[in-house]
């Protein structure tokens, strides 16, 4: 069942640079149906839905470990297999010397023309992962975005 994430709220995680949470706020544990125990010093990918394409996590991660901050627009899992849509921006934390420590992800309600609008996208990109690699659904996002003449961040922007 597909779970509504309550406007204005956002949902907060913190990992380290394995991406293991090391918080989550009160109103993620709520929508996702973990406790704080159960999601402390798990894998963030904990809530990974299968509808996610593997490519888009690359992309992220690509960017993140690259100090890039990124947005994305994911579906997620919670315990019992309910799913939700977020906008998610996720941002690299640094330590005084300018080393990643962590990072840190921010999500909020997107619109559900948003979702009609990306869901398409990730469900090709998931049939050419499951018919080929997860590479080649990667190189068929970046060629949809070099058509359409726009990054992938501001593609995402432009997604409420």
């Amino acid at each position: 069942m597909e779970l509504s994430v309550k406007d204005d709220i956002l949902i907060v995680t913190k990992t380290d640079t394995k991406g293991i949470i090391i918080y989550a706020s009160p109103y993620f544990q709520e929508l996702v149906g973990y406790t704080e125990e159960e999601l402390v010093g798990k894998p963030h990918n904990i809530i990974r839905h299968p509808k996610m394409p593997k490519a888009v996590f690359k992309l992220l991660w690509d960017k993140i470990r690259n100090k890039e901050e990124v947005n994305a627009i994911v579906i997620n899992s919670t315990k019992n297999k309910d799913f939700y849509w977020v906008k998610a921006n996720v941002t690299p934390s640094f330590d005084s010397s300018g080393n990643i420590i962590g990072y840190f992800s921010v999500r909020r309600k997107v619109s559900e023309s948003s979702v009609q609008a990306i869901s398409k996208i990730y469900d090709e990109m998931l049939r050419i992962e499951r018919q080929s690699s997860m590479k080649e659904s990667l190189e068929y996002l970046l060629t949809l975005l070099k058509e359409q003449k726009v990054e992938y961040e501001d593609f995402i922007s432009t997604l409420n």
